[in-house]
Order: C-alpha cells, then sequence, then structure tokens
C-alpha cells in the first residue's frame, strides 16, 4: 500500500493541508499515523478528487462497529467475490459491489 502525508494529498486535491485536516477529522478521508506523520492511502485519490463512494462506504464500516485500523484492513483485503480488494473496486467505480458487502458485514 502507498501513503501519501497530508501535503502531498493538499497537492493532488488542490486544497489547503487544513482542509486535508478537517476531512480526516469528519472522516470524509481515513488517515494512519506513522513515524508521528499522518497518512492517507494513496489508493483514496483518484484524478485529483476523493474516490466516489469512499466516504459513505467509511460511514458505513464505522456504523457496522468497525475502527479505524479494522477499516483499512478490510479495504486492502484481497476479495474473491469483487474480484480483487474492496478499495481497487472503488476505484474501478464498482462501489455498489463494495457496498454492498460492507453492508452484509453490519449483519
Amino acid at each position: 500500500m502507498d501513503w501519501l502525508t497530508l501535503p502531498d494529498v493538499a497537492e493532488q486535491l488542490q486544497v489547503p493541508v487544513t482542509r486535508v485536516r478537517q476531512m480526516v477529522r469528519e472522516r470524509t478521508l481515513l488517515a494512519r499515523r506513522e513515524d508521528g506523520v499522518l497518512r492517507i492511502p494513496a489508493e483514496f485519490i483518484q484524478d485529483g478528487a476523493v474516490v466516489k463512494g469512499l466516504t459513505g462506504l467509511l460511514t458505513l464500516l464505522a456504523d457496522a462497529g468497525f475502527d479505524d485500523d479494522e477499516t483499512l484492513e478490510w479495504l486492502f483485503r484481497e476479495d474473491p467475490s469483487l474480484p480483487g480488494t474492496p478499495v481497487r473496486a472503488l476505484n474501478e467505480n464498482r462501489g455498489k459491489e463494495v457496498k454492498r458487502r460492507a453492508q452484509a458485514l453490519a449483519f
């Protein structure tokens, strides 16, 4: 998994770093602190925007009781039924398939 720092994400989204921090607080994006630096998975950003469907999916997984680490693990775990990972499916505009699988986890 490739990681981007908040300034890298801000540059790609063409917004101030403070806006990226706000997006993390609001769970529009998910970040992990490594070596004291907040980092965001590079796969969450595509063509200068947050990947379509990611924000809703993060909310759905949080409502299902997933913490940030569990959410990241689920998003990047291979799923033969997709095929590939949920985050890859989001990047390929297959968000409905991913959302269905996430909803099944909630029950």
